[in-house]
């Protein structure tokens, strides 16, 4: 037979409409609830969770389909009280209180439900112990264990099995009013002249900003009128002015002001690591080389044209020197080959993290078997019973390792070999920008237009395709 209870584990709501709970609100405002029916037309509940009696809406010993206010009732199953409460008040907005002193077998499933919508105004359980004139022992007492209640219930909240739902009207009226609290402060600023001055097109004839510009500059001198003859420059709509004003519209009609999708937010960035460049022995041909990349066939393919070998190719740069080989190679071309996340990640696993020897990182090596369960073998990939299964475990544990370093949550170094692809050309753009980023899969033909420069026939890079064999 199949149930009629919802399961805990579906990432559905578990109640059959919207409600609203209001943690520490009552504690600010007296007689919250009558208030809350009376201006937003919504049942407004007392704590229903409350130790002695369940508070309905209007003080009655009972609610709609005979819902008993009894606390034994109600505690016997807390979430299906909840959900029968709901169905019963179908078709009207409800809300109830909650807070620190209530039973708290009801936050989970709280948590959980997709249909709760739960404000928290924390440490307002204070405001009732402070007005209580106690003693301070007994308050001190108190204020500890609703506190740690509290601190319990926010946990819970934070759970990473706790998704929270976006608004975006309350999102866009907080910028909104964060963007005209700005234009406040910033004009009192103005006004004042405490502040480095600005003045827009829309304060031209606001004479007390105008009249901040030289008590910025310290001086007595003051208008008594705003001049007549200034005049916006651009007195037309904007879509006057753009050629495309649609398309601009659309452009930017999903700002991230916040920065949320910005996904090196979380990485830390890297320097431009100089000694890394490596030069043409004679050509004009600079490489600026990303850490676990195909990078000694790289070499081997730059030192080619002039018919000598890798051991040629000029290292270690510093700004200087580096300064000094831009100038003596006019017409130079700079790259920089990228390749394939997932080759380049297998590719240093089996560097740095695999093998036992000088490459290696042990304190990493050490932390994925302890702290991320990576089965990594104790001796290398040599021992016995470590085959293409074993390996392919390891591998997968070590992405997922690489899946959450990158995105903030491990305090393990981040490694230039396993780094973000996007984060690395930032940092060599401080000293240098590549005048190519190059695909290792197309290298041999995105070649010939950067020899061009030596006046030499080019060669293919013979970058070598890992089999699905492991090393």
């Amino acid at each position: 037979m199949q149930s009629r209870l919802p399961s805990p584990d579906w990432a559905h709501a578990t109640t059959c409409a919207p409600f609203s709970v209001l943690q520490g609100f009552d504690d600010f405002f007296e007689d919250l609830a009558p208030w809350f029916e009376r201006h937003a037309g919504a049942r407004a509940h007392g704590h229903l969770f409350a130790p002695e009696r369940d508070e309905f809406a209007g003080g009655g010993a009972s609610f709609s389909g005979g819902i008993s206010d009894a606390a034994a009732r109600r505690d016997y199953d807390p979430a299906g009280f909840l959900r029968n409460l709901i169905w019963d008040g179908r078709g009207e907005c409800q809300c109830f209180m909650f807070g620190p002193a209530d039973r708290q077998e009801i936050a989970w499933p709280l948590a959980i439900d997709r249909n709760a919508h739960i404000a928290v105004a924390t440490g307002a359980w204070a405001v009732p112990l402070f007005r209580s004139g106690q003693d301070v022992a007994v308050l001190r007492k108190r204020a500890a264990e609703q506190q740690r209640i509290e601190a319990a219930f926010l946990d819970i909240l934070r759970a990473p099995q706790v998704r929270a739902r976006f608004g975006p009207a309350e999102f866009a009226d907080r910028i909104d009013r964060l963007a005209a609290f700005r234009a406040q402060l910033t004009r009192r600023l103005q006004v004042a002249g405490q502040t480095p001055f600005r003045i827009g097109y829309g304060q031209i004839g606001d004479l007390e900003v105008l009249n901040g510009l030289p008590t910025f500059l310290e001086t007595d001198a003051r208008l008594d009128a705003a001049p007549p003859w200034l005049k916006k420059q651009n007195p037309g709509p904007l879509s006057a002015r753009v050629e495309n004003f649609d398309e601009m519209t659309r452009a930017l009609a999903d700002p991230d002001p916040c920065a949320l999708f910005d996904g090196n937010l979380f990485e830390p960035g890297h320097g431009p690591a100089l000694r890394r460049h490596v030069a043409a022995p004679r050509s004009p041909l600079l490489s600026l080389p990303v850490p676990g990349g195909p990078v000694a066939e790289i070499e081997a393919w730059l030192a080619a044209p002039d018919g000598l070998g890798p051991e040629a190719l000029r290292r270690g740069f510093t700004r200087k020197t580096l300064d000094d080989w831009l100038r003596r190679h006019p017409g130079h071309r700079s790259f920089t080959v990228i390749g394939h996340p997932q080759e380049r990640a297998h590719r240093a696993f089996c560097r740095h993290v695999l093998p036992v020897g000088p490459d290696s990182f042990p304190r990493l090596c050490r932390a994925l078997r302890e702290l991320y369960g990576v089965p990594l073998p104790e001796g290398g990939p040599g021992g016995p019973g470590y085959d293409a299964a074993a390996h392919r475990a390891a591998f997968l544990g070590f992405l997922t390792f690489l899946k959450g370093q990158l995105g903030g949550q491990s305090a393990l170094r981040v490694d230039p070999s396993w780094a973000s692809q996007s984060v690395l050309p930032e940092g060599m753009a401080q000293s240098l920008l590549p005048d190519r980023i190059i695909h290792a899969g197309t290298l041999g033909c995105d070649r010939p237009s950067l020899p061009q420069v030596s006046g030499k026939r080019p060669r293919r890079c013979p970058i070598r395709r890992r089999s699905g064999r492991f090393p």
